[in-house]
């Protein structure tokens, strides 16, 4: 045995040594010291005190989680004895609130997030248009495509609609309409998926 090789096989326990004493223990097994994977659960370990404290219509808003749409609880305040065609627009402007506020700490935690952008308004449908209208601030082909699946799910599943599916959607008047669809292909990629939509002509019901 050379003396360079018996040097080095000395010093090998004395390397042991050294490493146990700075409260290292030695290991022949690579250690891999990233960071730990992220876990998100994109549900809420119970009912949030933000919607516990709150009084009004119960309803469901979709937030974006893991890359996809989830609902969470929200309530909408309407004044009692308010008439039908009026309650929807105050019930799709709460929803559109709701949508756009900044999600509750617990939320946020769980990972959820929004796309839906502050200061968007909605109106009930203009002359000639049908009853079951909502004209949007913004023209729905202006919205990123996330924030809009948010907006058409949120309200094709609510008292804001006829609650089949689907939202009849504009911008201001007179801009052409479309009918808008909430498909499991939207709410799993939301991002990569445009709601279906067919055109909606005047006075149609």
């Amino acid at each position: 045995m050379t003396p360079v090789r018996r040097r080095g096989l000395l010093a090998l326990p004395l390397l042991a040594v050294l490493l146990t004493g700075c409260g290292i223990r030695a290991t022949q097994v690579p250690t891999d010291f990233g960071p730990a994977p992220s876990r998100v659960p994109c549900s809420l370990a119970g009912p949030d005190l933000a919607t516990q404290t709150s009084q009004g219509v119960p309803v469901q808003v979709f937030l974006l989680c893991r890359e996809s749409l989830v609902t969470v609880d929200r309530t909408v305040r309407v004044p009692e004895g308010t008439p039908d065609a009026r309650r929807r627009v105050m019930v799709a402007q709460g929803l559109l609130d709701e949508l756009a506020a900044t999600p509750s700490p617990a939320e946020r935690s769980a990972g959820y997030t929004t796309r839906v952008p502050g200061s968007l308004t909605v109106s009930g449908p203009a002359p000639h248009d049908p009853e079951d209208t909502l004209r949007l601030g913004t023209p729905p082909s202006r919205l990123p495509s996330v924030a809009l699946a948010q907006l058409v799910c949120t309200l094709s599943d609510s008292a804001a609609t006829e609650a089949d599916g689907s939202v009849v959607l504009g911008g201001p008047a007179p801009s052409p309409l479309h009918r808008y669809g909430c498909t499991e292909e939207v709410r799993n990629r939301p991002a990569g998926t445009t709601p279906p939509r067919s055109e909606v002509t005047e006075g149609a019901r």
